[in-house]
């Protein structure tokens, strides 16, 4: 959510309240006593010093001891880099521990996607993980998104092909789905597909301003990935054929044999 309201950013940017009232209190008359904030937030004298040593430790204030002890905002721009840096600390330092967990085997279920942030860093993921075959499906903002990612898989050698709705130029192997403008008007939303290695699928459907998630779904059942594979192959060699432009692989499941069918059926005979 975004706010102009500066109180309301420092909170979303998990500043307790007393925090916050007091940075903008500081930042707005200057330095200050800790009994003047106290007065100028009406909280107590107690947790006002409290709060501001808390800033204090979050990069927000300056304090003076030299007469008596005064407190002094840092400027904006100075503490937002400040937050920055202690937030990618904190994170490499968390993503650090989290690698330690031990995760378990695939449960072939499907998970509800909520947000549109939450869908486009599933996306990137899954275009990270991609081993061998890449199928993708996407309308012109989630493409114009996910497309830097979808050319480094191709650069560490998968093969990635999809269906797009508006005509690009673009290294990526795509098709464009015949009647792409009537299907993006009548389509309620923004589609996107994503199937690395047909090992997961993801398939979403964000708002027409990629505000909101409306539907959106992913699994890592080999199966229903296989599945999906399969269909969005199929449109693929149409569209391919329809335009006169052939692929520059062979999308289909038994074709281009991903990863995740010969965990489902079990490696080619003589593997």
């Amino acid at each position: 959510m975004t706010t102009t309201n500066p109180e309301g950013a420092l909170l979303e940017l998990g500043f307790t309240d007393t925090e916050a009232k007091l940075f903008c209190e500081l930042t707005r008359i200057g330095p200050a006593t800790g009994y003047r904030l106290s007065k100028a937030v009406s909280k107590a004298a107690a947790n006002t010093y409290q709060a501001l040593e808390s800033l204090s430790q979050k990069g927000a204030v300056l304090v003076d001891d030299t007469d008596g002890k005064t407190w002094r905002a840092v400027p904006a721009d100075e503490l937002i880099a400040a937050l920055q840096s202690g937030f990618q600390q904190r994170s490499e330092t968390a993503l650090a521990a989290l690698k330690t967990l031990q995760a378990p085997q695939a449960e072939a279920r499907l998970y509800a996607l909520k947000t549109p942030q939450q869908v486009l860093a599933r996306a990137r993921a899954m275009i990270a993980s991609a081993q061998s075959v890449l199928l993708f499906d996407l309308f012109p903002e989630p493409f114009a998104a996910l497309e830097d990612d979808l050319l480094r898989a191709v650069a560490r050698g998968v093969s990635v092909a999809g269906q797009i709705y508006a005509p690009a130029h673009t290294e990526l192997d795509v098709v464009l789905a015949p009647g792409s403008p009537a299907q993006i008007d009548a389509w309620p939303g923004l589609q996107v597909t994503i199937i690395p290695d047909a090992r997961e699928h993801m398939v979403a459907l964000l708002s027409r301003d990629a505000e909101r998630c409306l539907h959106g779904v992913w699994s890592d059942s080999p199966y229903l990935a296989c599945v999906q594979h399969s269909g969005l192959a199929a449109e693929l060699v149409l569209g391919a054929q329809t335009s006169g432009r052939p692929l520059k692989f062979k999308p289909a499941l038994f074709a281009s044999r991903p990863p995740g069918l010969d965990e489902l059926l079990g490696p080619p005979s003589g593997d």
